[in-house]
């Protein structure tokens, strides 16, 4: 996919990748960052607030992008799902998160707020 001219489309933010852009995969992505070594499966859904069903569908996504290494094995009798974020996986969320901050940045100054005020933007609605 060509990537848009910055300097004629500052707003185009091409680097929200629709992989991680989705809300579930991003709380997952976030949650693998935040756990270097990895969760169980049992442990990203409650923290990400999914089913079954779904979990296991955003991981598809996330593993056939190679954003994510799903290891399946057994702790004792019982079987056991892993997830780990690969190195690839880590340097498009840091990626990803940087086009974020941009964006706020954007906003803000859109808004008039200076870049270096901490909090909440103060964009109010229309």
């Amino acid at each position: 996919m060509p990537k848009t001219d910055v300097t004629t489309a500052p707003f185009a933010y091409d680097g929200l990748d629709r992989v991680i852009h989705e809300k579930a995969r991003l709380g997952l992505l976030t949650s693998l960052m935040a756990h270097p070594k990895g969760l169980a499966f049992a442990d990203l859904k409650q923290l990400c607030g999914l089913t079954d069903g779904n979990l296991s569908r955003h991981l598809q996504v996330l593993q056939e992008a190679g954003l994510v290494d799903v290891i399946k094995g057994y702790e004792g009798n019982r079987p056991h799902t892993s997830c780990r974020l690969t190195k690839r996986g880590r340097r498009r969320f840091l990626d990803y998160l940087a086009v974020l901050e941009q964006l706020v940045r954007d906003a803000a100054k859109a808004a008039g707020k200076d870049e270096g005020a901490s909090g909440r933007l103060g964009i109010q609605p229309i």
